[in-house]
């Protein structure tokens, strides 16, 4: 992964030169020298936060089938109440 460093000055005059970067990795934008922001392609940015799903969704996924999943059963017994 190569990662790219642009002053806000650069990334303003050349967009499509960030973006052509991001391909390749994470393009820090720097404000007067100082890292300030990242640019990154927005498949990267869903790999890193995690894609939302419905629980359909997640349910639905290939291979849980071949999970075994017998959780214990639980039993919620209700407590006495003093009411004195």
């Amino acid at each position: 992964m190569n990662v790219t460093s642009l002053s806000s000055r650069e990334l303003n005059h050349d967009v499509s030169r960030a973006k052509r970067a991001a391909q390749n990795g994470p393009v820090i934008i720097t404000d007067r020298g100082k890292p300030s922001h990242v640019l990154m392609t927005y498949d990267e940015f869903e790999r890193l936060t995690g894609k939302r799903r419905s629980l359909i969704d997640a349910l639905s996924m290939p291979g849980l089938s071949d999970i075994d999943f017998d959780p214990l059963r639980v039993e919620i017994a209700p407590r006495g109440v003093d009411l004195s």
